[in-house]
């Protein structure tokens, strides 16, 4: 990669498919309430709702969910979007797929209401007002408009009339509500206060925020080593004399001066402190003189020059660095009010992958293993050792019952093939559904989930490496950060060089390198060749990730970019990669 930005052949792998392995843009991964991004084989484009054959072909399908829903099952009619599978009933809002209606209407099932199932645990009323996945703002299948020229009726809809097919539940959330979801998430419960010894505080943020224990300097002190005076010159002084820091309070006598150094206390009526070099000492007739004029309070630091007792100096939230130890501890503490840091255990999912050696016979190596635990531990999180479960059900579901974290991190199993366990374990501990697939890609699968009202949540990350990484952006940031009391990062943007392709529809995160401008150009990010789904190689390079709206970028647009917690701090004018 040369240049500021990169060619066409440089930005994209020839042989690499945009959104392949697992975020290809085929069957129900890009359904949207009902209108698919494909057609019927060999045909693209939306679903024609004004057609008589499509409506009834719609309507047939969800009176057969609607039976099967009825009745208990737990199967899809033919043909059904497998995104859908775990969640709530197709074709319901989700208010009824909990067998309660809508506010104003009445629940339907007739007499066969009361032998529904329980409410769905992943259709559960959530607290997140405004950011359940399974609203809608409006209907899939609207009303055909009237034909021109029809005159208007007052009359009612008849009784026989086929009703509105109901919403379908959205299952893909837009990126930048998912990541709203994941914040308040965070910042759902009460926070914990720990005091913890300054040697300990350090990365932790602070609860409370750090008022000044004392004044600062805590008394007049020398900002030189040189000579404190008082009054006008010349000085008589005694040769050996002298004030260290440290020294106890004294005063100084008129016409007189006394060696000091730098932090020392300065006796009271001290007129002002001479420095070494403009200072000249008679040895003979023990007097000192100035070669340049004095000025009353030179190179003294008055007591409170800093800050007052009881002043602010951090407020809560800041994260503790050693700057803020140190100020700590002049300002008198030994200790910090402080938020724990959230505890994370790691949980990898899958019978392909191996711990060690070379791929080989189908198997193929652990890559989010190795990289979860120190990744998010530059989130801000205490990270257990990752525990490698395969593709076992009842050893997930043991696991996540067990756990005492405050959050769980899985890998993989997040879509509904065979062996992905984690949407039917979820459902089988009663957990909550807060985000079911985020609209970006790499990474869409991603899910949030509570596992009970006080209990722990779970992140849900895809398998592929650079989706997982899309996941780690997208929800446990922002999750983690509320929940270790971190403020939000500022987003900012910066200019992209080179043409960004983009998704149909979603959100494409995109690993970019910081460039800095030539001759008198403006900074700029280069998008990454490597950024395949399941590629490392571009992000281990990255500075970050660009927020690439669907349909792309041209070059020369402003993007939203995405910090990686390690990146180097860079000459930026909007932000930096910090």
């Amino acid at each position: 990669m040369t240049g500021d930005g990169l060619s066409g052949s440089d930005l994209f792998d020839g042989g690499d498919d945009l959104f392949g392995d697992g975020d290809d843009l085929s069957g129900g991964d890009v359904s949207r309430g009902g209108n698919s991004a494909t057609g019927p084989a060999g045909t693209t484009g939306p679903t024609t709702p004004d057609s008589a054959e499509a409506r009834a072909a719609e309507a047939e399908e969800l009176a057969v969910e609607q039976a099967l829903a009825l009745v208990g099952s737990g199967s899809q009619a033919p043909g059904h979007d497998r995104t859908r599978a775990t969640g709530p009933t197709p074709g319901r809002s989700g208010d009824q797929a909990n067998g309660r209606a809508p506010r104003g209407q009445t629940p339907t099932g007739g007499a066969g209401a009361a032998d529904e199932p329980g409410p769905s645990p992943y259709a559960g009323s959530s607290p997140y007002a405004g950011s359940s996945p399974y609203t809608d703002s409006a209907p899939d299948n609207p009303a055909p408009a009237a034909a021109p020229g029809s005159p208007p009726t007052d009359e009612p809809a008849s009784a026989s009339a086929p009703a509105p097919a109901p919403r379908s539940p959205v299952m893909d959330l837009p990126w930048e509500r998912a990541r709203a979801v994941a914040a308040r998430a965070g910042r759902g419960g009460p926070r914990a206060v720990v005091r913890l010894a300054l040697d300990r505080a350090l990365g932790h943020v602070l609860a409370e925020p750090l008022g000044a224990l004392t004044d600062l300097p805590p008394f007049d002190t020398s900002a030189m080593d040189g000579w404190a005076v008082a009054g006008p010159g010349p000085w008589t002084y005694d040769e050996g004399a002298g004030l260290l820091a440290g020294g106890r309070d004294a005063r100084l006598p008129d016409g007189t001066a006394v060696r000091i150094a730098t932090g020392a206390r300065t006796p009271a009526d001290t007129t002002a402190v001479i420095r070494s070099e403009h200072a000249h000492a008679d040895a003979a007739r023990r007097l000192l003189s100035t070669r340049r004029p004095l000025v009353t309070g030179q190179d003294i630091r008055p007591r409170g020059q800093e800050c007052r007792k009881g002043d602010r100096l951090v407020p809560a939230g800041t994260v503790v660095t050693p700057a803020v130890l140190g100020l700590a501890a002049a300002a008198g503490y030994d200790a910090l009010p402080a938020v724990p840091r959230p505890r994370v255990d790691v949980l990898v999912l899958g019978d392909e992958l191996l711990a060690s050696g070379l791929p080989h016979d189908g198997l193929i190596r652990d890559a989010l293993g190795p990289m979860l635990a120190p990744w998010l531990r530059a989130l801000g999180a205490e990270v257990s050792a990752p525990r490698r479960l395969g593709d076992d059900a009842e050893a997930l579901r043991t696991a996540l019952a067990s756990s005492d974290a405050d959050v769980i991190v899985t890998t993989g199993g997040t879509a509904s093939g065979p062996v992905d366990h984690v949407h039917p374990v979820l459902a089988a501990l009663g957990a909550e559904l807060l985000v079911h697939g985020v609209a970006v890609r790499p990474g869409h699968p991603m899910l949030l989930a509570r596992l009970s009202p006080d209990g722990p949540h779970l992140v849900g990350l895809p398998g592929n490496p650079l989706a997982a990484v899309s996941g780690l952006l997208t929800l446990a940031e922002p999750l983690l950060a509320g929940l270790a009391g971190r403020p939000a990062q500022d987003a900012y943007r910066a200019l992209v060089h080179a043409d960004v392709p983009g998704h149909p529809h979603d959100t494409r995160l995109v690993p970019v390198v910081h460039r800095a401008g030539r001759a008198g150009g403006r900074d700029h990010v280069a998008p990454l060749r490597y950024n395949g789904p399941a590629m490392l190689r571009g992000i281990a390079a990255a500075d970050g990730l660009a927020v690439v709206p669907a349909g792309g970028v041209r070059s020369g647009t402003e993007v939203e970019i995405l910090d990686l917690p390690w990146a180097p701090a860079t000459p930026w004018t909007e932000g930096c990669f910090t």
